[in-house]
């Protein structure tokens, strides 16, 4: 691609299979279906028929194998002839037995549920440190294979289409053999990848599949789980039929009308020639048809294909946008001979975006700042294996904040993560693993641009993270020529968004020179001087901040592994307040990502052993706040905002200054000691208030003003001792599925109804009924509990609970007790949580 199109950063797509300039303006669109692959039917699309889209997820068997012997590994490898001979693979067959194996539903990540294991060997990439000190690695062969096993049928009617395994990621080389055959291998952990099954499959007849999963080696520097984490899909199909990720619907707005172009490849696997046509409707969020065209007829030889293009129009498009989140979809339709044989439903959404060196982002032609996070994809209790309710639980936590930006750090996400942003209304920095211009680099970028080049939510697709070597080493020249493939590659399959990299440097060398826009790690003496000297680059902030703190806690202690809720920061980054002030005042910056929303496991920050997760999050691994949530909220939201800190149970501090803080978006505020005011402040901008208060247990309270009135009071209260522990559930009602989840609080109170902030008793939890108790947290970076198991202690107030129904309708009953016999008089807690049928359920494999 010519060097103008990376230098003005407006692109387009004037041509499906190419791109022309189209001044100030960036189209896209997109969003995932609620339930299931964003490109499958949804359930009601009946018209879609033949092909079927079954969750393969339920009814599965594991376990662990062995990296180093084949004695423990059910002799794969004892000698050299496991591939010797087709169809000899006898562990995928009816003659083994696997009645001794776990019995378990996917997405499943082995790697949460092992002990937490001393090892510092190694440099800080590959050390079990920077993975959350799980005993992964060819250093651990008992627990780094994986084996899962599911017996299923195929109907004699099933003959004659084409029926495909697809994985939508596992951690990390997965071997997969069906009925007694060896099919194929996929390495790497984030991509998602499929099998056609059709030769191999026993008609009207049990079939047997086999996942040998060896997560010895990782993709990344960072906690990356083990196992099939994401979902798996039976798919069957026509042989004449849609290819894969090829649909794709690209718009232009002029006047009160979205022009339309679009266009697909239609795969005829067949033994036939076929004469296929397609008709394209376009329906909105209502499902009413708005638009509809036809590609005219071609006749495609066998084992051949063949493109097809269309145009349509929309009058008054719903615009998306993070306020209003406006969604449609393209339903394409593959006919031959005058009956269906293929279909799929499209998700899209109409909006413009571009990047001004001058002056920011533009969203529909309206100035918006980037309020971003970085976030890697584990959470408490679950590891990797996140149920889809999960993903948009985490948006909406971060949306609470005033956050309208995420960035996929430090690999292709999973769909049903980009599916919440696109219904939701978050956008979306999406970032490939593997930097590199090789045929396997290029292989997973191409997968994850195909992939989601649908969806509103992507405004930038990074290509990169932290390239030293490609950035200012010895091979800064080899970087800029391998960025430029990729970059080249991103605007060939997509030419309507900007290409980036997260660079920790100045960016005047190597992968940068390649960008489309350049996006700054950290460094905040780089951002003046580079758009001083190249006035014409758009510039953001792909990482920022690096702050640290440990919620709840306000003294940073060593031999506690806890950091100070006040500003604690590493040396290089800045606290929330100084890099917001940097790119929140400067009009040419587009905004930035902070690192990190949630906290993560592994890289435990700034303390290694026994720390075992990050404290960089601006919320704990629960999605608890910190008290910095609070700074965002507060600058990052428009509505009135007041949060003091810390608590007031100081006791045996009494006559000791506390640093008292607050977070607000008002004017003034006067904070108050059991009544008596310490005085009025004004709250500049960007910035907080702070006092410094002689200890006396009662109550504190900020009064927030505006305009002379008081707006909003908040207020901090001493406490008694623990008395009675509390259930709260995110929603008191789930889908009867076997994936949805209730996300349940617990806390605990005083003898006054007041939460206690200091609280850490030890609890046990009974969860019965329709409904099963699939991880527990409490967001302490130092805890070694189990993820898995039935008890968990408060940290400081706080523990969670995720419960998912089992498929049942009726109610799932929740009982929460305490064990700290030091504190008997804690009464337990119960809850119940209903599950309800539903007819959008997806279908499954039997």
């Amino acid at each position: 691609m010519a060097d103008i199109t990376r230098r003005t950063f407006i692109l387009s797509s004037a041509g499906l299979l190419g791109s022309c300039l189209l001044p100030r303006a960036i189209w896209a669109a997109g969003i995932g279906a609620p339930r299931g692959p964003a490109w499958a039917a949804s359930p009601g699309d009946e018209a879609l028929a033949p092909r079927e889209q079954l969750l393969f997820d339920f009814g599965w068997r594991f376990s662990l194998g062995n990296g180093a012997d084949p004695n423990k590994d059910f002799g794969y490898g004892f000698g050299q002839g496991d591939f010797s001979k087709t169809g000899s693979f006898k562990i995928a067959t009816s003659a083994f037995n696997d009645s001794g194996w776990h019995a378990l539903d996917l997405p499943h990540d082995w790697a949460v549920e092992l002990p937490f294991v001393h090892d510092d060997s190694g440099d800080d990439d590959t050390r079990l440190t920077s993975h959350g000190y799980k005993p992964l690695g060819r250093r651990f062969p008992d627990t780094s294979v994986g084996w899962y096993r599911r017996e299923f049928e195929i109907p004699e009617s099933d003959r004659g289409r084409r029926i495909w395994i697809e994985f939508d990621g596992a951690m990390r080389n997965v071997a997969l053999f069906v009925n007694g055959c060896f099919i194929g291998q996929h390495d790497d952990g984030y991509t998602p990848f499929r099998f056609d099954l059709s030769d191999f499959l026993n008609y009207g007849g049990k079939n047997y599949v086999v996942l040998r999963v060896d997560a010895s080696f990782g993709d990344g520097w960072f906690y990356e789980g083990a196992g099939i984490y994401r979902h798996v899909w039976l798919t069957k199909m026509d042989p004449v039929h849609l290819g894969r990720w090829e649909s794709v619907v690209r718009s232009t707005i002029k006047d009160q009308s979205a022009a339309l172009e679009l266009a697909t490849i239609v795969q005829n696997d067949g033994e036939q020639p076929a004469d296929a046509s397609l008709e394209w409707t376009i329906i909105d969020a209502e499902g009413r048809t708005v638009a509809q065209a036809t590609s005219p007829a071609q006749s495609i030889a066998a084992n051949a294909s063949g493109h097809y293009q269309a145009t349509a129009s929309i009058s008054n498009p719903a615009l998306w946008s993070p306020d209003e989140p406006h969604l449609y979809a393209a339903i394409v339709k593959v006919v031959v001979g005058g009956s269906v044989r293929d279909g799929e439903r499209v998700p899209f959404g109409i909006r413009t975006a571009v990047f001004d060196p001058d002056h920011g982002f533009f969203l529909n032609g309206k100035p918006l700042k980037i309020q971003g996070t970085c976030n890697h994809q584990d959470h408490a209790g679950v590891g990797a294996a996140l149920p889809d309710r999960l993903q948009s639980f985490r948006v909406s936590v971060l949306q609470g904040m005033g956050c309208n930006a995420v960035r996929t750090s430090h690999n292709m996400p999973t769909p049903e993560w980009v599916e919440a942003c696109d219904r939701m209304g978050m956008l979306m920095m999406c970032e490939t693993r593997h930097m590199s211009s090789s045929p396997s680099g290029l292989q997973q970028l191409e997968t994850m641009v195909k992939r989601y080049r649908n969806s509103p939510s992507i405004i930038i697709w990074s290509i990169g993270n932290e390239e030293w070597i490609l950035q200012e080493g010895e091979m800064a020249k080899e970087g800029e020529r391998i960025a430029a493939t990729m970059v080249e590659r991103c605007h060939e399959l997509d030419p309507t968004r900007v290409v980036s990299a997260a660079v920790n440097g100045n960016n005047e060398q190597g992968v940068s020179n390649s960008l489309d826009i350049i996006g700054f790690n950290y460094h905040l003496e780089f951002p003046d001087k580079f758009h001083a000297e190249h006035p014409k680059r758009a510039v953001f902030g792909s990482e920022t901040s690096s702050a640290i703190a440990t919620r709840g806690e306000y003294k940073t202690d060593k031999t506690k592994y806890t950091v100070s809720s006040y500003d604690g920061v590493v040396p290089w980054g800045e606290s929330p307040e100084q890099w917001w002030t940097f790119y929140g005042s400067r009009d040419w910056l587009a905004g930035g990502f902070a690192w990190t929303g949630f906290d993560y496991r592994g890289e435990p920050t700034p303390y290694g052993w026994p720390s075992i997760s990050s404290q960089f999050g601006i919320v704990d691994l629960c999605g608890f706040p910190k008290d910095y949530y609070y700074y965002y909220k507060a600058w990052w939201t428009k509505a009135p905002s007041l949060h003091v800190f810390p608590h007031w149970n100081w006791a045996g501090k009494e006559g000791q200054q506390i640093p008292v803080w607050v977070y607000t978006n008002l004017d003034e505020v006067e904070l108050l000691l059991n009544g008596k005011s310490l005085g009025i402040k004004q709250v500049p901008r960007l910035g907080h208030v702070q006092w410094d208060v002689t200890y006396a247990p009662g109550v504190i309270e900020a009064r927030g003003r505006r305009n002379g009135q008081t707006v909003l009071v908040e207020r901090r209260e001493t406490t008694g001792p623990a008395r009675k522990l509390r259930l709260a559930a995110d929603r008191a009602e789930i889908d009867a599925d076997g994936q949805d989840v209730s996300m349940i609080t617990v806390d605990v109170l005083d003898d006054h109804g007041r939460p206690v902030p200091t609280a850490n008793h030890a609890l046990s939890f009974r969860v019965s009924g329709a409904g099963k108790l699939i991880g527990v947290g409490n967001g302490d970076p130092n805890s070694h509990e189990s993820d898995k198991g039935s008890k968990r202690a408060l940290f400081n107030g706080l523990a969670q609970l995720i419960v998912q129904s089992t498929g049942q309708a009726g109610a799932i009953h929740i009982e929460a007790v305490s064990e700290d016999s030091a504190a008997p008089s804690i009464s337990s807690a119960s809850l119940v949580v209903k599950t309800k049928k539903t007819s959008a359920a997806v279908k499954r494999v039997s």
